[in-house]
């Protein structure tokens, strides 16, 4: 009973409630949804609660200690709500979930039960399957320092401090010709060298994808027209004239990260670390072994 306030814990003792569940789902883009299994809409923290809204979920488990707290929300898809082509999409991938009990007689006495976030989501004719996880997931991580040759950072992040939108690094524009929402084709396309975008990153900015985003494998020139093709195919649909941006991509190499980006301050890996051979070497007649430097 851990974060009740005093108004919630008396509204409890009454022994006659007046209590329902919501929710609130903020998806990655920012969009938020609230449900509740009352039978008319609620509305608190500048969200609305939609009633009727076939949402409902499994008895929350929840422990002491560092273990995970989980649930499961069960649903029915919605034109209004939760969407198939949304789930197809990723767009619920990962979104922030709270629940509360609440007295719908009085919105402000209420409980916050749980906050954590989506993880395995399945869709099963016109219903959902969405496990819930909690705060304590994070702790599963590995955290810290991975002693390797490439850089561990990702490019524009907290350890790579490389800001994308230095001007030559990044590129919008008007989709000419896609296939499969994999492969991206423009005829005129050659102020960036070949293979400047590989491994980098394609992100939609209009049209029915916008904010879905793909890693680029491969990106050449096929004749007189650029080829931009990624390793999964973005989750929707992709028209012509759609907008996308272009980021940089970085292969993690020290050469690169000095050359290409002028980064080698905030390279994350270790060049010099040496390799299997190396530890393995043994003294030779035919070469001399004076110790010195390797490079």
């Amino acid at each position: 009973m851990a974060g009740m306030d005093e108004a919630f814990k008396a509204h409890v003792a009454t022994g006659l409630t007046t209590l329902c569940r919501c929710w609130a789902i903020t998806r990655k883009d920012g969009e938020v949804l609230g449900f509740t299994d009352h039978d008319v809409a609620l509305e608190f923290e500048g969200v609305r609660f939609k009633a009727d809204s076939g949402l409902s979920a499994r008895a929350l488990q929840q422990s002491t200690g560092l273990s995970v707290d989980n649930t499961e929300a069960l649903g029915a898809l919605s034109d209004a709500s939760v969407k198939a082509e949304d789930i197809d999409a990723g767009r619920f991938d990962g979104a922030e979930v709270r629940a509360w009990l609440v007295n719908w007689a009085d919105t402000d006495v209420r409980w916050l039960q749980f906050r954590g976030s989506i993880g395995e989501l399945r869709r099963v004719g016109g219903a959902f399957h969405a496990e819930l996880r909690g705060l304590t997931e994070n702790l599963n991580r590995s955290v810290g320092r991975i002693y390797q040759k490439p850089c561990t950072a990702v490019l524009g992040d907290g350890s790579c401090r490389f800001t994308l939108d230095t001007p030559g690094y990044r590129d919008e524009r008007a989709v000419e010709q896609v296939s499969d929402g994999l492969s991206f084709t423009w005829g005129d396309m050659r102020e960036f060298e070949p293979g400047w975008f590989l491994r980098g990153r394609l992100t939609v900015l209009s049209g029915p994808a916008q904010g879905l985003w793909g890693m680029i494998r491969q990106d050449r020139f096929i004749g007189e027209k650029r080829q931009i093709e990624l390793w999964e195919p973005i989750r929707a649909a992709v028209n012509h004239g759609d907008m996308v941006r272009l980021d940089a991509g970085c292969d993690k190499r020290m050469e690169t990260c000095r050359l290409k980006f002028n980064n080698l301050l905030n390279f994350q890996g270790f060049p010099d670390l040496p390799g299997e051979d190396w530890v393995m070497a043994v003294p030779k007649q035919s070469r001399r072994n004076t110790g010195g430097s390797r490079r």
